[in-house]
């Protein structure tokens, strides 16, 4: 696994914090309102997208008024003799219920009292009035019909954006409940088939129409923040949107060119669709299909109802509000976990996208089966706490990148820099390297001859001259994957096989082998800038190289702010011990013995036949009791492989 298992060793809290964070943040936007647009818009789309049957229920029946009929007829309101004979008309067909979507607490001469005698001797007639609230009128019902129960409001609760999304059944009016105008067309035609509301046998305040229990919208329902949920309201499922009812117009049916069978036994809602006289309204369904009149709407509430009743079709329920914060927390938590694995950001864009899609696919699978699931609260919690666990996980990577970077960016081959990058989760603890008991070949380096020339050398001159030998050792240093671990004055201290443990012998054998390589590859270098030293009238020098493998402990030293990785131990102590033996009596005044490299006894039996080696014994170095066997370098053997 990449770097970001650190991230979860050294900080295993972070993701489900941010999700949490995320969660809680969520929720409270949702308590606020703050979603609450989006939950709505996105319900409506899934409305649009669902398969819909468009074959027009049989039971119910339009008759519209339309500008056409208002013209024909030379007034509005239309008199009271007109409604009365269309009203004959439809009953001769034999309707089931006629409901009568126009107002008529006035009269409206002349045939006022025949108007009268049919709503009352009729009782399939159902009447309607308006309860009201605010600066909307109460409209009382047709006097003759007030105390008859067959009357019903006509109020049609709006959103604020302006859509009709629910249908109220009961609300209060003073001190009775008033049914609604659609629930009584509904009831008057469900009496034939021995169907009557009851109260739910689990929850006696719900209410039963046959077959199925109409839940009751509450305030905080589906996408909802803070609805008006008073009286007894139920969501609208839209079922019917796309399967426009018979319809016909006024003047149709008073010139008898409405048939019989179209009518008989169906529920007539006999209502208004001239703009001019009628408020139209807003549906989930807008964008394909405009406005709506009221009876459309009472329509579709009436066969809503009648679907329940008689076909077990369930209103539309949405989830608990604690199962909302439970979902929400869940995906946040989940984001916030799932930020700390996924780095690239086409993965990024394919893991949001697929959870985002992946909720839409089950809200819109829910929606078929009459359940509202909200996915915009718990998709919003799963965008942010990825992003934001994604972008700390970021932060935190760059972090540790700078941290690398400073440490080694200037000292190792970019083969090797990249090697770490991409190991990081074993180097580094935090953004300091991890201590490690490793094996490794350390080379100290030093020059001969350069404090004599620093004393006479002006400061500028002298900074030019030995940084020249630096750089170009250095450079050879990291060609040949080593570690520049320390720079003292014209000395160089340079590791091999650090900073990720070398456990294999042959890896080990590869790092004792690159130090000599390297080390020759100093020396031909230094030979060739001595040439160019010469030639500009510069001094000229030589060098001493010591190299031990062994083990040692590799780590970072100092603060935050200047810390230094580098290596400690008794292998360290010997390569500088060799590097340092008998540095006053090595003169290289012989061009063939400029430089001088010597091995510990362990270096050298990882060697193999690569190089010519000369014994040169028995050694005492400062700091150990026990001598050390030094080998000293002569040059490659005449059938090594001198390449990198």
């Amino acid at each position: 696994m990449s770097g970001w298992l650190t991230i979860m060793r050294s900080r295993p809290m972070i993701g489900l914090l941010i999700g949490l964070l995320a969660g809680l943040g969520c929720i409270g936007l949702r308590h606020a309102g703050g979603l609450q647009p989006l939950e709505l818009a996105f319900y409506d789309w899934l409305l649009r997208t669902r398969p819909a049957d468009t074959r027009p229920d049989p039971r119910i029946v339009l008759i519209a008024i339309t500008e056409d009929d208002i013209r024909s007829l030379g007034r509005w309101p239309i008199s009271d003799a007109t409604l009365a004979e269309a009203l004959e008309r439809l009953l001769r067909a034999r309707p089931r219920v006629v409901g009568l979507d126009i107002y008529r607490d006035l009269p409206v001469p002349p045939g006022h009292k025949d108007l009268e005698a049919l709503l009352l001797r009729r009782p399939e007639i159902i009447g309607v009035m308006k309860v009201g609230e605010g600066q909307l009128p109460t409209i009382p019902p047709p006097p003759v019909l007030r105390d008859t129960g067959r009357v019903g409001f006509s109020d049609i609760i709006v959103d604020d954006d302006g859509i009709v999304r629910r249908g109220l059944l009961y609300q209060d009016a003073g001190e009775s409940t008033v049914p609604a105008f659609a629930l009584q067309v509904a009831l008057r035609y469900l009496q034939a088939e021995g169907i009557t509301p009851q109260p739910d046998p689990v929850m006696p305040d719900h209410l039963r129409l046959g077959r199925t229990t109409l839940v009751p919208f509450e305030a905080t329902d589906g996408g909802y923040a803070d609805a008006d949920a008073r009286g007894y309201q139920i969501l609208l499922d839209y079922r019917a949107a796309r399967a426009k009812p018979a319809t016909f117009t006024l003047s149709a049916l008073l010139a008898g060119q409405v048939e019989q069978a179209a009518l008989e036994g169906t529920i007539v809602l006999v209502g208004v669709e001239a703009s001019s006289t009628e408020r139209s309204f807003a549906t989930p369904f807008l964008v394909s299909d405009g406005e709506v009149s009221g009876v459309r709407l009472h329509a579709e509430l009436a066969q809503q109802l009648l679907r329940a009743a008689l076909q077990g079709e369930g209103s539309m329920t949405t989830t608990a509000e604690w199962q909302e914060t439970l979902a929400t927390l869940s995906l946040g938590l989940l984001g916030g976990t799932a930020g700390l694995l996924v780095r690239s950001p086409w993965r990024f864009v394919m893991v949001t996208g697929g959870g985002v899609l992946a909720l839409g696919a089950a809200a819109w699978l829910a929606l078929m089966q009459e359940f509202w699931l909200p996915a915009v609260q718990p998709a919003l919690a799963w965008l942010v706490s990825f992003s934001t666990t994604m972008a700390a996980g970021f932060q935190y990577e760059r972090r540790q990148r700078d941290q690398l970077m400073q440490l080694f960016a200037q000292h190792v081959s970019p083969e090797v820099a990249d090697e770490l990058w991409q190991q990081r989760d074993q180097f580094l603890d935090g953004h300091r390297p991890r201590p490690q008991k490793m094996v490794a070949t350390v080379l100290f380096s030093d020059l001969q001859g350069y404090t004599s020339v620093a004393e006479a050398m002006e400061p500028q001159r002298l900074l030019d001259w030995i940084n020249s030998y630096l750089a170009a050792l250095s450079d050879v240093i990291i060609a040949h994957h080593g570690v520049i671990d320390d720079y003292a004055g014209d000395g160089i201290k340079a590791n091999f096989g650090v900073p990720l443990p070398r456990v294999a012998p042959e890896e080990i054998q590869d790092d004792a082998r690159r130090a000599v390589r390297c080390a020759l590859a100093m020396q031909e270098v230094l030979e060739r800038l001595n040439a160019q030293s010469q030639s500009r009238g510069l001094p000229t020098v030589g060098m001493r190289i010591g190299i031990c493998t062994g083990p040692v402990v590799a780590g970072s030293l100092g603060s935050v702010q200047r810390l230094k990785y580098t290596t400690i131990g008794d292998t360290v102590n010997s390569a500088a011990r060799l590097e340092g033996l008998d540095k006053d009596r090595f003169v290289p005044a012989d061009p063939n013995n400029i430089c001088r490299i010597l091995l510990d006894e362990t270096t050298a039996g990882y060697l193999a036949n690569e190089f010519r080696l000369e014994r040169v014994g028995e050694v005492s170095v400062k700091g150990k009791e026990r001598p050390l066997i030094a080998y000293r370098v002569k040059g490659h053997a005449e059938t090594a492989d001198d390449r990198l």
